[in-house]
């Protein structure tokens, strides 16, 4: 039986490019000389973390970055879950951006439940952070794949593993 699995990697070198040209971007901009503003990357962790010296100065650090991402990854700001904005020594501030990578449990129901649904001729089941679907022809299994790009647009999904 045909099947493919939905998941949702991050690719860590485009995002490494990304940062990296953000980074360079931040030093190279005047109205930054001079001040805390930077941007770095935690690859192990998966978290990216914005330095400045205001609340105004990390929205425009923010600006900077996520069309850096979106040039090298499409949709890969919609993975980012922004942590609180923390006071540090005096008046500078820094905030950490959580790189979420897989499905998680909620969003793997969701879309069992939107396949389910739509009465498809599929089956859907969890397995870790991945969706397999399998179904008896190739047509169903690309009607689950309209299907998620319609249904589900705040979270990036990949389509991969395909079997015939």
């Amino acid at each position: 039986m045909p099947s493919f699995d939905i998941t949702s990697a991050t690719d860590m070198v485009a995002l490494k490019n990304a940062i990296d040209v953000a980074a360079k971007t931040i030093i190279n901009r005047y109205d930054f000389k001079g001040t805390s503003a930077k941007v770095e990357l935690n690859e192990k962790d998966k978290l990216i973390t914005l330095h400045g010296d205001s609340d105004f100065q990390l929205d425009q650090i923010k600006d900077i970055v996520f069309p850096a991402l979106e040039k090298k990854e499409a949709d890969s700001s919609k993975r980012l879950e922004q942590g609180d904005v923390q006071k540090v020594s005096g008046n500078k501030v820094k905030q950490t951006l959580t790189i979420k990578d897989g499905i998680d449990q909620e969003l793997a129901k969701k879309i069992i439940r939107i396949i389910k649904d739509s009465k498809l001729k599929v089956q859907a089941a969890i397995q870790g952070d991945e969706v397999r679907i399998t179904g008896k022809d190739r047509d169903a299994l690309q009607g689950v794949i309209a299907l998620m790009r319609q249904s589900i647009s705040d979270f990036p999904l990949q389509y991969q593993n395909f079997r015939d």
